[in-house]
């Protein structure tokens, strides 16, 4: 098999290249096609428990939206398939901080021909912006930022092809992914970066972790350059974010498996490797052929320990960041953090692949205001989604006992965990967020072309149905929940869609989307949400923009901004052509709104001749009000 395409593909792509799943399946449920589009909201949609436990099912969402004045303080845009940024008449955006500009000072500014040295590669802003979160200590806004991956071609420009040809090209790369931290200040010109602020360092893929948690010390965690599985170096394809209620960040780790391979091709690959998609072949960044740390012939579990939710203090430079193993070892997109009542942590978190799972941690201790935050995240019970037909769920407990398995094994082969309860295969779970006016979540299932057509990759079926109601589902949907009684930690809660994202100038059924799509609003795969101190579900897509065929309409990738109460969404930002739109976060006085642009085409954002580079912007409202 031809390697070097490789880095080309999406992840998605990749692992089913690496890892493909049988062509056909024996599914008895999938979807029947005659459905109309109104007969399928009507029959699948509103689920008698599931919307009026909600209050807000999506039939209700049309007359509402007709009734009640829109709560958004903007003019929604059009669709838009330039390469540049576009908001709403009103307001005005500016590049805070690119891939290559330095963060500390005496740091060479980013060449826009070749880009940026191996010297340098770990003392500018890293590549690929995604999850980020702002954190306001004394006086000081401090941005953390996940970078979650590099493209070779762009990094590694004598490289033929961006395939690394020696351990400096892997040591670059190596250096511009993982999390930046810096601090922010604003002046007479805008944001920009405190370039000699004590605050601003990068983590990176060699950066010394610590490991905790119920699988830290495990057999399965220990190496030769780690013999106590309590130490590890780096963090890897950090995706989505959270923060917690004592002022630290949550950077999480997603498709880790793509920086593994094997040198010796004749190997036979170890139990669990098929099922997080770790195969012979990198995905193109060759860290296995220089680096013998991610040679699985030489370090075999090395993969296991990447693929967790990492704890990162902000404040503290001199802080190791930790492995929080107790969350379990998925593909994390985010990390949401809520309260119990009682003041236990939940956290929500989806498995970014088609047909895998959404989880969540209950913590055994209790958090009280402005106290710490110690042992929280590593005792307590982790819990996978399962969905009802009848808009009821219930979390199942991942136990010894109703597993099978080992309580390591459990937080390492959290896949395997899952299946053996039987959770709900889901369209890909990325970003989940909490409402802060109400007790319910959302997360976005982006997309899952294997839906009713593929099993997932241990095997379990993905039956058309619940909260994955289409065939080959190439547009994603947002579910609701809310939990019994108003708590975070029960286990079990009341289910809708908030939105099924499709094209309603294309089709007249259930791919039309739901009652809350129109020609004004079109967009697919939602991916990155936040919901601001309004109770405003701010929606962020990484999908189709061909602005063709199915997608005719849609534009470039775009942030979109959602009404809980009515589920009328409008459009409020547009990236780049090329772009994902990802990663929000707001300046502690909430007049700025910080953006994420990810993998932009040229010339983006430096004009023609430059290389493209993914950024952060600052949007503001022209007269300096309060956004959300």
């Amino acid at each position: 098999m031809d390697r070097k395409p490789f880095h080309r593909l999406s992840a998605d792509a990749w692992d089913e290249v690496n890892n493909p799943r049988p062509e056909t399946s024996d599914f008895d449920r999938v979807v029947e096609a005659a459905l109309s589009r109104r007969g399928f909201l009507g029959g699948v949609l509103a689920f008698g428990s599931g919307a009026a436990a909600m209050g807000t099912g999506l039939l209700s969402g049309g007359s509402a939206m007709a009734q009640e004045a829109s709560r958004f303080g903007f003019t929604p845009i059009a669709a838009q398939t330039d390469h540049t940024v576009h908001v709403p008449e009103g307001y005005d955006w500016d590049v805070l901080v690119a891939w290559g500009d330095p963060i500390h000072e005496g740091v060479a500014e980013f060449d826009p021909e070749s880009g940026v040295t191996l010297e340098n590669s770990d003392k500018v802003f890293g590549e690929n912006t995604d999850g980020m979160e702002l954190f306001s200590f004394d006086g000081h806004q401090i941005l953390a930022v996940n970078q979650e991956y590099v493209n070779p071609e762009v990094n590694l420009p004598g490289a033929p092809e961006g395939v690394p040809q020696n351990e400096g090209h892997v040591t670059k790369l190596q250096n511009m992914q993982g999390v930046t931290v810096v601090e922010l200040a604003e002046g007479d010109d805008g944001w920009h970066v405190v370039k000699d602020s004590r605050f601003n360092r990068r983590i990176h893929h060699r950066t010394p972790m610590k490991i905790a948690g119920p699988a830290a010390g495990s057999d399965l965690l220990k190496t030769e350059a780690d013999p106590t599985g309590t130490e590890s170096l780096g963090t890897f394809n950090n995706c989505g974010s959270g923060r917690t209620p004592w002022g630290t960040y949550l950077t999480c780790e997603e498709n880790f498996n793509s920086y593994f391979g094997s040198t010796d091709k004749e190997m036979a690959l170890p139990e669990g490797y098929d099922r997080y998609g770790i195969g012979l072949d990198g995905w193109g960044y060759e860290y296995h052929v220089h680096d013998p740390r991610f040679d699985v012939s030489k370090n075999p579990n090395e993969p296991h320990r990447a693929g967790y939710v990492v704890e990162i203090d902000p404040t503290d430079p001199g802080a190791v960041p930790v492995k929080r193993t107790a969350l379990g070892r998925i593909k994390h997109e985010n990390a949401e953090v809520a309260l119990a009542p009682d003041g236990r942590v939940v956290v929500y978190m989806g498995d970014d692949e088609r047909g895998e799972y959404m989880y969540r941690f209950v913590s055994d201790g209790t958090y009280t205001p402005g106290g710490s935050g110690a042992g929280l995240l590593d005792e307590g019970t982790l819990y996978a989604a399962k969905f009802n037909e009848d808009g009821t769920g219930e979390w199942l407990e991942l136990s010894e006992e109703a597993t099978g398995m080992a309580r390591d094994e459990i937080h390492v082969f959290t896949r395997m965990a899952a299946s053996a309860v039987g959770a709900t295969t889901m369209d890909r779970p990325e970003w989940i967020a909490v409402n802060p006016l109400a007790v319910e979540a959302y997360c976005c299932l982006t997309n899952n072309k294997n839906r009713g057509v593929k099993p997932n990759a241990g095997g379990d079926e993905t039956p058309v149905g619940g909260p994955n109601p289409r065939e080959a589902n190439h547009y994603g949907q947002i579910v609701r929940w809310r939990p019994e009684g108003d708590d975070h930690a029960a286990d079990g809660f009341a289910w809708d869609l908030y939105v099924m994202a499709g094209n309603p100038t294309v089709h007249d059924d259930a791919y039309g989307g739901s009652e809350n799509v129109n020609a004004g609003n079109l967009f697919n795969s939602p991916d990155g949400m936040q919901i601001d101190s309004a109770g405003i579900v701010w929606i962020q897509t990484d999908g189709e923009d061909s602005n063709e065929g199915d997608f005719a309409g849609m534009g470039n990738n775009q942030m979109l901004a959602g009404d809980p109460v009515t589920g009328e969404i409008v459009r409020f930002l547009t990236g780049p052509k090329g772009s994902e739109v990802t990663g929000l976060t707001w300046s502690a006085d909430r007049r700025t709104m910080f953006v994420g642009i990810q993998h932009p085409d040229a010339p983006f954002p430096d004009g023609e001749g430059s290389l493209p580079r993914s950024a952060i912007v600052a949007v503001k409202r022209g007269d300096n009000a309060q956004i959300g």
